[in-house]
């Protein structure tokens, strides 16, 4: 059963604040979609006040239905060519020095969406000079040459979630494999050092804690630099219910075993996602 109250450590604030009201109005001018708010992630408030997002590109409905993620799914809408202009718009509107891309699943189209990825990180370089670009991509179903055209746009970071243990994977990762995305960041790593690699695992779906270890050895082993850990947090009645709150000595556990194992940098907390503090993890990465 889903556990009921909410920790303290848990609770945020409302979006509020200038700089928020500023990115909301750059968004909607733009027509652009952010996971920020698509997946209700709950530190919207605090990124966009640090005028940080995550851009989301090729529509913002996904063709497959994971158990935790509460971005839309069904038959997705027709690839808009002109999105990576303006999300590129949005970038240099908003000063960014690093800018997060990423997607819905588009299993629909033949490279997944790939050809949209590399457009938009060469679109961004050419708009603002110096920002770095990461990219959080799908797992284009396993295709090699999918990811082949990401990596060669040369994003600064390649990022892919493996999000959960191997034992809940199926369950959780509809459409997904954990065998499969292991293997994509291992070939990522070993097409060249120009990027890091980075994953991230949500934990309070009802895995033990010597099956979090494994899969942090796991993506180790696939070479990943950066790792993020964060508390799962249901977005409702219809998704995975929580199985139990981590403590945030917890998660300053997992970072420490996470940087014995030897990842570069380690986000681990309580409502740490993917995304957040992107442009801090990747400068404590590069150093």
């Amino acid at each position: 059963m889903s556990v009921e109250r909410r920790p303290e450590w848990l609770k945020v604030r409302l979006p509020a604040g200038p700089n928020f009201r500023a990115l909301v109005g750059i968004m909607r001018t733009q027509a652009l979609h952010t996971v920020c708010e698509e997946a209700r992630c709950p530190n919207i408030g605090d990124c966009w006040e640090r005028r940080t997002a995550t851009f989301l590109i090729l529509g913002n409905v996904c063709t497959r239905h994971c158990a935790y993620c509460a971005i839309a799914h069904g038959l997705p809408t027709a690839v808009d060519a002109e999105e990576p202009a303006r999300v590129a718009a949005a970038v240099a509107a908003m000063g960014l020095r690093h800018a997060v891309i990423t997607s819905v699943d588009r299993d629909d189209l033949r490279d997944g969406g790939a050809g949209l990825f590399a457009r938009t990180i060469r679109l961004i370089r050419e708009r603002v000079p110096g920002c770095t670009v990461e990219v959080l991509i799908p797992d284009f179903k396993g295709d090699p040459g999918a990811l082949d055209t990401v990596l060669e746009a040369q994003p600064d970071i390649l990022n892919h979630n493996i999000e959960t243990v191997p034992r809940l994977f199926r369950a959780v990762r509809h459409g997904g494999n954990y065998r499969r995305s292991l293997a994509l960041l291992a070939r990522a790593k070993a097409r060249g050092t120009r990027w890091l690699t980075k994953s991230g695992m949500m934990v309070g779906l009802g895995e033990t804690w010597d099956e979090v270890l494994g899969t942090m050895r796991d993506l180790r082993d696939a070479g990943c630099d950066i790792l993020t850990i964060g508390q799962y947090l249901s977005p409702g009645r219809d998704y995975a219910p929580i199985a139990r709150y981590y403590h945030p000595d917890e998660f300053a556990q997992l970072r420490a075993e996470g940087l014995a194992m030897g990842f570069r940098h380690v986000e681990s907390g309580p409502l740490v996602r993917s995304s957040y503090h992107a442009d801090e993890q990747a400068r404590a990465a590069a150093t």
